[in-house]
C-alpha cells in the first residue's frame, strides 16, 4: 500500500484549515471534499483535481469541524461561535442552526444511517444527539464523574469532550476527551458503557473500522495511535512514529490502513496488518489537522489539511 501525491492547493483558505471530510456522491454530482477553516468559511472541492466548487459563509468565528450526511445532500459545520450550521450542499441554503453554550461545540459526525448528528460537547462533558428530521436535541450522553470525586471537585468532574465516532452498525458511540480517556456509549439505550484507558493526553480524533464494529482507532497528543477492542475494553495495538501530537486519524475504506496527521507537519500511512508506519508524506509546512479517505470505491483518495492553509490530495493504492 502506498500514497502518491496528486495535487496540493496553497492558500486554499485565508487562514488555518482545521477540518476536512468527504461528501458522498449523489445522482447529480461526484463526491466533494469539504474543508472548514479559521477564516470562518466552508469550502467544497472537486474530488479529482481540487478545483474549488463553492465557498459557504455563515459563521462569525472559525470553523472547528465539518460533517457530511451519508446521502451526500446535507452537511454541517460547527464553529467557535458555538453554532452548528446545517446546510443544503447544492444550494447552500441553511436547513437548521443548532445553538450551544460557549465551548460546547466541537467535532461532529452523522450516524451511518443519517438519522442522528452527534456533537462533541466540549466543556459539557457530554455528547449531544440531534434528530436530523426535526433538528431537535433528542439525547445527551453524559460521561459519568470519576469514582471518588466530590461534586465540588472541578478538576476531576468534567471531561472536556473533543471528538466523536460512530461504530459502523450505529449501535455504539465513542468520544475522546482532553484528559486522554475514551468513553463508549450504547446509543439506543442512551447508556454509558465504559472507558478505554491508555492515552494520557488529549484524544482529538478517533474512528471505527468500517468492517469491525469492535475495532476503534484513536489519535492522541501523546504521539501515539491506539487500536482498541472497544467492546472488550482491551488495547490491542499501539503505533508510534510521529514526533509530536497526533491530531487526526482516518481509516481506509478497505479497512487495511489508517492515515494520521500530526503537529510534526507530516501525514503517515500505517499498515494495520503490520501495525507499522509504511510511509511519511511531508507536503505540509505546519501542523496537519485533518486527514480523510474518500469513502467510495472509485480509486482510493486521501486528503489532508493544515495550519499552512493548504489542502493536499493523494492517491491511495
Amino acid at each position: 500500500m502506498k500514497l502518491a501525491g496528486i495535487k496540493s492547493v496553497e492558500n486554499a483558505h485565508d487562514d488555518s484549515i482545521w477540518a476536512a471530510t468527504w461528501l458522498p456522491s449523489t445522482a447529480s454530482r461526484p463526491p466533494l471534499l469539504l474543508t472548514g477553516s479559521l477564516d470562518e468559511t466552508v469550502r467544497m472541492w472537486r474530488s479529482d483535481d481540487l478545483v474549488l466548487e463553492r465557498t459557504n459563509t455563515g459563521h462569525c468565528l472559525g470553523v472547528a469541524s465539518v460533517a457530511a450526511h451519508p446521502l451526500g445532500s446535507i452537511a454541517a459545520s460547527s464553529s467557535l461561535d458555538s453554532f452548528v450550521r446545517v446546510f443544503d450542499v447544492d444550494s447552500n441554503a441553511t436547513i437548521a442552526t443548532l445553538e450551544a453554550p460557549p465551548s460546547e461545540v466541537w467535532q461532529m459526525r452523522f450516524d451511518p444511517k443519517g438519522a442522528v448528528l452527534a456533537v462533541a460537547g466540549g466543556g459539557s462533558a457530554s455528547v449531544k444527539l440531534w434528530d436530523t428530521n426535526t433538528w431537535e436535541l433528542v439525547a445527551t450522553l453524559s460521561i459519568p464523574r470519576p469514582e471518588g470525586s466530590k461534586p465540588t471537585d472541578k478538576s476531576g468532574s468534567k471531561k472536556f469532550v473533543l471528538s466523536v465516532a460512530w461504530s459502523p452498525d450505529g449501535k455504539r458511540l465513542a468520544c475522546g476527551s482532553m484528559d486522554g480517556t475514551i468513553s463508549v456509549f450504547d446509543v439506543q439505550r442512551g447508556k454509558f458503557l465504559h472507558h478505554l484507558e491508555g492515552h494520557y493526553m488529549p484524544v482529538r480524533s478517533l474512528v471505527y473500522s468500517p468492517y469491525d464494529p469492535r475495532l476503534l482507532f484513536t489519535a492522541s497528543d501523546d504521539t501515539n495511535v491506539h487500536m482498541y477492542d472497544a467492546e472488550g475494553k482491551a488495547l490491542v495495538g499501539n503505533m508510534s512514529g510521529h514526533a509530536s501530537w497526533v491530531l487526526c486519524v482516518d481509516v481506509s475504506p478497505d479497512g487495511a490502513a489508517i492515515a494520521t496527521g500530526s503537529s510534526d507537519k507530516t501525514v503517515r500511512l500505517w499498515d494495520l496488518a503490520m501495525r507499522a508506519s509504511v510511509q511519511t508524506m511531508s507536503n505540509h509546512t505546519d501542523q496537519v489537522w485533518g486527514v480523510a479517505f474518500r469513502p467510495d470505491g472509485r480509486g482510493g483518495r486521501l486528503a489532508s489539511v493544515s495550519d499552512d492553509k493548504s489542502v493536499s490530495l493523494y492517491d491511495y493504492s
